[in-house]
């Protein structure tokens, strides 16, 4: 079932609308959905099963608890598919001395005078609490193929931009990193 089901991915294409997955993503994406329909789908409908079994269903919260339970997996289960449905699969190589994808990248704020380190990810692993960011993002925009040295402008919109200097770049690869809930 792996690979062949969701063979429909388009290679890199930028004008479409679904996310930009790597391989390594959308691998991951599929593992999850495989182990929700064989592993958490089976236990919920188990445990509606057996809460029913205790009776009256107006008063009985274990009832209610499974069926949310399993209804969130049914809806965790399509986003997911969807996610793959529409997704782009673009490349994770990079240069060895340019900002690419899963790089940790140490960059000076000009206008604040601070130096941050960010990973650059997409979407679907960004988390801004741990200084993980989209290369959706204005700053992984602006970063994503330069190197070390480079001033380059982040545009925030129209009326706003910064720059920032980039300071390092550590090649680091993908880890294990979670994929974004909803």
């Amino acid at each position: 079932m792996q690979g062949q089901a969701y063979c429909f991915l388009r290679k890199e294409t930028y004008g479409t609308m679904g996310e930009r997955l790597t391989k390594k993503d959308v691998e991951k994406i599929e593992q999850e959905i495989e182990h929700r329909k064989l592993v958490v789908r089976k236990e919920a409908i188990e445990a509606v099963k057996e809460a029913r079994a205790q009776g009256d269903l107006s008063e009985n919260f274990e009832y209610y608890a499974a069926k949310r339970h399993k209804n969130q997996n049914e809806s965790r289960i399509h986003y997911l598919e969807n996610m793959l449905k529409n997704a782009t699969v673009i490349s994770d190589a990079s240069q060895s001395d340019e900002v690419g994808m899963d790089d940790l990248v140490e960059v000076y704020f000009e206008e604040d005078d601070e130096v941050e380190k960010y990973k650059l990810v997409t979407s679907i692993r960004g988390n801004s609490m741990e200084n993980r960011i989209s290369i959706e993002s204005p700053i992984g925009k602006a970063l994503r193929g330069h190197k070390v040295g480079d001033r380059v402008e982040v545009k925030v919109n129209d009326n706003y931009s910064y720059y920032l200097v980039i300071k390092s770049i550590e090649k680091t690869g993908s880890e294990d990193e979670d994929i974004r809930g909803f």
